[in-house]
């Protein structure tokens, strides 16, 4: 194997009588030191490396212990990033404890928000003594309730209050960069941001998720060459649920304003309606009228926008292919907007927080500007342009951009020489052998790649059905099928199984027709959309062992399940995606000028990633159990099918002919 230094260490501390064999909760497991071995290798090489490793794996200690030991004697800033909640709890609450109980090491770990999440003083003392010229009586009752939890709360964070204040008055009490600084707030120490700044500046470890990194990241470019670092000088990235990477950096690194994302901006700084708002305070009437002017031109701006786009029946996004879509009536009210604010800033003392607020509208509205014109003027030929509405009604539009092939802009982010960077996740592969699929999507070609099996035994704790005499999706009696299907298969399961759907109205519709079913079995159907937050979905679902889930995306990834509750994962349709929505339909078209077949190098290994996470759910520990039943007969029928299967876990396989 040829181990030196970390690598060396790490191979003796993950073996069934190092270090970690100490713990009694600790099973060896091969596969989880050949990844922690692999992890020490590309960290002591400073490469990138991509590892696929099955559930069960234990992946979070594998590749905790190696960035531990790294970042502790090289003295680096390991960043871990996650792409759920779930897993950063985990992380901050299990298995870095964990790791210092084990390694008998002290070292500093920070979970890291955005700076959104957190409460700053000041900004809200200032609230308070602008509160009748700022808000409304019912939000002033919620700032004074912020207030007297301000009083008593640790880390004055969103999440740690026990309320969800309305986004007017948290947006006017949150840390904001150019408000809440090291020189206004850090200097008193009762700055929970500035506190949290402090101590990420210090930590050997700090836990992000995706969606932060590559803000921060796209914030923090570095123009010294030599400072090899993401975020921190100095520092290296470990990408946990990478699977996800592509399209959180595709939709940070593009840009998006919405119609209410601008409204909401305008009026923190004057509301006609309410008559409230920071220029109010300050008896600004330029000001006032250069705001009423942005939300008339707006309001006419986005109804133009709306008639001018092209929207299908069903979509609720229209590409924009060519410049000029509208005129830009934004442009003149906009800049009249910052240059009033401007001006009254500068009336004031520069040390004066108000003078911070109005400079902070200003900078909003500037970028409100130059995103408006970068998307009219359609400045990057490489990104991809569309409309979308929003709402109920479908009447709140917003205009956005992303990159058509992030691959060459994560390239030079993310993975040149002397970057260091660690991805991984169970399903990073679609049956390549080297992962050749995913690299290409994120320009990671050069990396070294692994792929690590499960500890799970897959030919004793899984059957996988395949119900061939299912009509097409396509055909009229689809529907009925579904439900004939669904209803036979949970009998085998008594309840207790997911049923994964790519169609919210197939699956509302399959809902409707089994209402009886279910009642006459009593089994309780949870169904997703019905009002029920997904997270409580899942609570639920778990508590009463003979239920049912109907979901759709959301429920393909990142829910874990294990034990007998979850004993049956129903997939009702290959997951393909739908090949309407503007990033999908450039990829797709970029493939196709390059000579290439965009079904079978796009539309297939996509479906195959997603077919694999919604099987992952089933068995989540070594005493699952539990049946995998596909519902669509292409696995067998058509020539692709056999990368569906030959990308699933090695369990029997049975095939159903007829009913």
């Amino acid at each position: 194997m040829g181990e030196s230094g970390l690598s060396e260490e790490v191979f003796h501390i993950f073996s069934d009588a190092g270090l970690l064999s100490q713990s009694k909760d600790f099973e060896y497991r091969q596969e989880q030191q050949e990844m922690a071995v692999e992890v020490a290798g590309a960290l002591e090489k400073n490469k990138v490396l991509l590892a696929e490793a099955g559930t069960g794996v234990g992946k979070s200690l594998a590749y905790l212990i190696p960035a531990v030991k790294y970042a502790l004697s090289q003295g680096k800033k390991a960043i871990i990033s996650t792409h759920t909640i779930n897993l950063q709890e985990q992380l901050m609450g299990k298995d870095i404890p964990l790791v210092k109980k084990l390694l008998g090491v002290e070292f500093d770990a920070v979970l890291l928000k955005g700076r959104g999440n957190f409460l700053c003083p000041l900004r809200l003392r200032i609230a308070m003594e602008q509160r009748n010229d700022l808000f409304t009586s019912s939000e002033v009752d919620e700032l004074k309730a912020i207030l007297e939890w301000s009083e008593d709360t640790e880390d004055g964070s969103l999440s740690d209050l026990d309320f969800k204040p309305s986004p007017k008055v948290w947006a006017q009490v949150c840390s904001e960069p150019h408000i809440c600084t090291q020189r206004s707030c850090g200097v008193k120490g009762n700055c929970y941001y500035q506190k949290v700044r402090k101590a990420v500046e210090k930590a050997q470890l700090v836990v992000v998720n995706h969606t932060l990194f590559f803000t921060l990241l796209d914030s923090e470019e570095k123009e010294d060459e030599e400072d090899q670092g993401y975020i921190y000088p100095n520092d290296f990235v470990i990408f946990d649920e990478a699977h996800t990477m592509e399209h959180v950096a595709a939709t940070q690194l593009g840009l998006r304003v919405s119609h209410s994302g601008l409204r909401f901006d305008v009026q923190r700084l004057y509301n006609s309606k309410t008559q409230k708002g920071l220029l109010k305070t300050l008896r600004s009437s330029k000001g006032i009228t250069a705001v009423e002017n942005v939300m008339l031109a707006a309001e006419d701006f986005f109804i133009e926008l709306s008639m001018a786009a092209k929207f299908g029946d069903f979509s609720r996004e229209s590409r924009i292919r060519e410049p000029d879509l509208i005129e830009n009536n934004m442009a003149g009210p906009l800049r009249a907007l910052w240059t009033a604010i401007e001006e009254e800033a500068e009336r004031l003392d520069k040390e004066s927080t108000v003078r911070s607020e109005l400079l902070d509208g200003a900078s909003r509205m500037r970028e409100t500007y130059g995103a408006i014109k970068s998307f009219l003027d359609q400045e990057d030929e490489e990104s991809v342009y569309w409309v979308q509405k929003a709402g109920r009604d479908g009447d709140e539009h917003s205009v956005h951009s992303a990159p058509v092939n992030i691959a060459d802009r994560l390239r030079y982010l993310m993975f040149r020489e002397g970057k260091t960077c660690i991805l991984t996740s169970a399903t990073l592969g679609v049956g390549d052998e080297d992962l050749s699929y995913f690299k290409t999507r994120i320009g990671a070609e050069e990396a070294k790649s692994v792929k690590i099996g499960s500890p799970f035994d897959y030919q004793k704790q899984m059957e996988i059905y395949v119900m061939k005499s299912m009509p097409d999706p396509r055909d009229d009696d689809y529907v009925s099928e579904l439900v004939y299907w669904i209803g036979r298969v949970l009998k085998y399961s008594e309840g207790k199984a997911f049923v994964l759907f790519t169609s919210y109205r197939v699956m509302k519709s399959v809902a409707e027709q089994m209402e009886d079913y279910f009642e006459e079995h009593g089994w309780r159907l949870l169904v997703q959309g019905s009002g029920m937050p997904p997270h409580k979905m899942v609570q639920e679902f778990r508590n009463d062992i003979h239920s049912v889930l109907f979901g759709t995306d959301s429920f393909w990834a990142g829910v874990d399940v294990p034990g007998e509750s979850l004993s049956n994962v129903i997939v009702t349709r290959l997951p393909f995606a739908v090949p309407d929505h503007p990033v999908t339909e450039s990829k797709l078209e970029a493939i196709r000028e390059q000579g290439g077949n965009p079904f079978v190098d796009f539309s297939v290994p996509e479906a195959v990633i997603k077919l694999r996470q919604g099987v992952g759910r089933l068995i989540r520990s070594e005493k699952d159990k539990g049946m995998v039943v596909i519902l669509d007969n292409r696995v067998v029928t058509k020539p692709y099918g056999k990368t569906f299967l030959k990308a699933l876990p090695n369990a029997p396989l049975k095939i159903v002919n007829s009913k």
